[in-house]
């Protein structure tokens, strides 16, 4: 078995790695019969080396003089008015917002900047303006406009507490990506009224009335289906409608602004006093343990509720995954008569 090596050879070859040399040392005796190791700056013989660093292979090299003299130049850091993606400068369609060059068809959102969060934060909770009037104002969809208080009472707790916050890190994402600052002359920044396509309503359909009868969109809502609900009924902020509707009929811009804060703050009380209302049905019909952990929450349930079949929505075994008929071993899958 071979001697093993001093405690002073580790260090000698820390040094030595360092410094990116092969280390040589060889081992010397004494008068009192302790080995002696030469200084790292003397360069000796020995059976131990460290390897050589692995070159570059072509690819690399051709990436990196990519980067210093090609295209890639300008890619290497963010600009400070501006996102630098990778499509802007190689690609088939060489835009600024095409982050993948092999995917044109991705495309890049901007997000909201933190000076549009903290703008919004304060119409909502220091303003006490309505959350439609606001996603109206910054056009901003309303459930991100409650995504984005919450998130900032959280912030603001957290600066409270004395918690540390990853603001370096906010700091430099938000500068590689596109921002929106909701400026009051600036483009909306997404669309606060889209509504979801029923499938029932892409089919065409003859329905047959009279010439003289006003035809609105709640009749054709109920054309398709009795379940579909039309299209001021189904946006976010149904008020702009009526707002568009008082300008079109003369009224200023004040008064109708007036008059749509006035109905948004409304409905938001009405909207709230319902979600009250039903959370005091849900306490009166539970019973509550607590524990040191734990609220253990119990709610009567009536064996009636599941339907003829077992199968209603407000059964119990319905929100744990009872199995379609389908599923069944034995069930007929195929249509017996025709309706």
């Amino acid at each position: 078995m071979p001697p093993r090596l001093p405690a002073g050879c580790s260090a000698q070859l820390a040094n030595c790695l360092d410094q990116s040399l092969i280390c040589t040392a060889q081992r010397t005796a004494t008068a009192a019969g302790r080995p002696s190791w030469p200084s790292p700056t003397t360069q000796q013989t020995s059976s131990f080396s460290t390897t050589a660093p692995r070159e570059l292979t072509v690819k690399q090299r051709r990436f990196w003089n990519w980067m210093r003299k090609g295209l890639g130049k300008s890619l290497r850091n963010p600009k400070p008015d501006g996102v630098n993606y990778l499509g802007s400068v190689i690609g088939s369609e060489k835009s600024p917002d095409i982050p993948f060059p092999n995917n044109p068809q991705f495309r890049s959102s901007p997000v909201l900047s933190d000076t549009a969060r903290e703008r919004i934060y304060e119409n909502v909770m220091k303003k006490g303006l309505p959350l439609k009037a606001v996603s109206a104002r910054h056009g901003v969809d309303m459930r991100r406009v409650a995504a984005v208080v919450r998130l900032k009472e959280i912030e603001k707790r957290w600066e409270a507490e004395g918690k540390p916050m990853a603001l370096p890190y906010a700091k430099a994402v938000l500068s590689m990506v596109p921002t929106h600052d909701c400026l009051p002359d600036s483009q909306p920044f997404e669309a606060i009224n889209e509504m979801h396509v029923h499938s029932y309503t892409q089919q065409q359909i003859f329905l047959p009335t009279s010439e003289s009868r006003h035809f609105t969109r709640a009749d054709a809502a109920k054309a398709f289906g009795d379940f579909i609900l039309p299209p001021e009924k189904k946006m976010w902020v149904p008020e702009l409608l009526q707002f568009e509707k008082d300008v079109a009929g003369g009224a200023s811009i004040k008064d109708a602004r007036v008059r749509f804060l006035e109905t948004t703050a409304q409905s938001e009380k009405e909207l709230g006093a319902k979600h009250a209302e039903q959370d005091k049905i849900v306490r009166e019909n539970n019973t509550r343990a607590d524990t040191d952990r734990f609220q253990f929450r119990f709610e009567a349930i009536n064996v009636d509720s599941s339907g003829k079949n077992g199968r209603h929505v407000r059964g119990v075994g319905w929100r744990y995954g009872m199995p379609h008929n389908d599923r069944k071993p034995g069930a007929v899958k195929i249509p017996t008569k025709v309706e």
